[in-house]
């Protein structure tokens, strides 16, 4: 992958374009959720920034993770209270998280449809987060080995 396309080379055009400070704390962020495997609370955020900044305080982190938000960049798992990288490219209404509740993955799922531009009752839509909770392949293959 060349530089131009990696998932934090896009944040700073999308930063440049739209004429928003790309930080070293932003990117220190976003760069630990997008390498990250697994979804990461707002302290294990906290503490993998250690790395880069001494002795780093509560609010540099969440300041970073609800620009991140806010721009789409990031999402929040609301049911693990962590957060993920958007595994997609940031310009999506719609999205599901599959939650395992054995080994807590959570796989992203984007839903480009019509839906969340609909009209409710006067209430315009304008995103959607969902989550659906159970068991990833890996786990329920785990599960099936151990019954054997």
């Amino acid at each position: 992958m060349s530089k131009e396309n990696t998932p934090l080379q896009k944040a700073r055009q999308y930063c440049e374009m739209h004429q928003l400070r790309f930080t070293k704390p932003r990117q220190y962020v976003l760069e630990i959720l997008f390498n990250h495997q697994k979804p990461m609370g707002a302290y294990d955020i906290l503490k993998a920034l250690a790395q880069f900044i001494d002795n780093p305080k509560p609010p540099t982190a969440y300041r970073a993770i609800d620009f991140w938000r806010e721009h789409g960049f990031v999402h929040k798992v609301e049911s693990q209270n962590t957060f993920v990288a958007c595994g997609e490219d940031h310009n999506h209404s719609d999205t599901h998280f599959l939650v395992c509740d054995d080994c807590n993955d959570v796989k992203e799922l984007h839903l480009h449809h019509d839906e969340a531009q609909k009209v409710y009752d006067g209430f315009i839509s304008k995103r959607t987060v969902t989550e659906t909770h159970g068991t990833c392949g890996d786990c329920a293959q785990d599960n099936q080995d151990n019954l054997r």
